[in-house]
């Protein structure tokens, strides 16, 4: 499941990239936002996290980094800027599920045949599934998840994919499934919302972005764009 290795991390791109128009798009509620920045002693911009806390902050890290971490073909979630587009959504629309509808009845395993069914805003999700996967690992291992090593780390996100870790109100399944979806967004989206940043993602799939006009290469199959990508910034 975890993507370091050439071949799984292709297996991710084939399937990622069926998701990466909406995730790129502008205009749809969900992106858009202007990144919260401070300065760090080196002088390099350093992200601070607007919604979450400084545990969940390191909790959320510690997975994406597992889910896309770097090797020889591309960045990382982490290097991709993807904690940070995640933070940004959560105090957006979409972060409170007002593009969504929110109403009761919720049905219990229902999501298969009538989709999404929990009472949770992205939101919502995050924080008390955060906080539950934490408690689960601890308990599990003694020490919190990110001081785990990477086998350790990649058998508990097998866990909450499979719905065997209990983390509390959040079934494991779904708040795995937000995250994993979260990340696919946030590794491919424009870099204006706050991931793959430098466009580093782009580039890897040699994706031209927001340019203008590519017309002339759609049908040029097996010949490398040469332009490089553009942001919608």
């Amino acid at each position: 499941m975890p993507l370091g290795i050439s071949p799984a991390r292709r297996a991710f791109l084939r399937d990622a990239l069926a998701m990466a128009p909406a995730a790129a798009a502008a205009g749809t509620g969900m992106l858009g936002a202007t990144l919260a920045k401070t300065v760090s002693a080196a002088g390099a911009p350093a992200y601070r996290p607007a919604y979450f806390s400084s545990a969940e902050w390191t909790t959320l890290n510690a997975l994406v980094d597992r889910l896309i971490p770097a090797d020889q073909l591309g960045p990382g979630a982490l290097e991709a800027g993807v904690p940070e587009f995640i933070d940004l959504q959560m105090n957006l629309p979409y972060g409170y599920g007002a593009l969504w509808y929110m109403h009761a009845p919720f049905v219990k395993g229902a999501s298969l045949l009538m989709g999404y069914q929990l009472e949770f805003s992205p939101r919502t999700m995050y924080r008390s599934a955060l906080a539950g996967f934490e408690q689960a690992v601890q308990a599990l291992h003694k020490q919190p998840f990110n001081l785990l090593d990477e086998a350790a780390k990649d058998a508990l996100i097998a866990d909450l994919e499979h719905g065997t870790l209990r983390i509390g109100d959040v079934p494991p399944v779904d708040f795995f499934t937000q995250l994993l979806q979260n990340t696919h967004e946030g590794y491919f989206c424009d870099p204006k919302h706050g991931g793959n940043k430098n466009m580093a993602a782009w580039r890897m799939i040699n994706f031209p972005g927001a340019r203008g006009d590519y017309t002339d290469w759609v049908e040029q199959y097996g010949k490398h764009y040469p332009l490089g990508p553009v942001s919608i910034g």
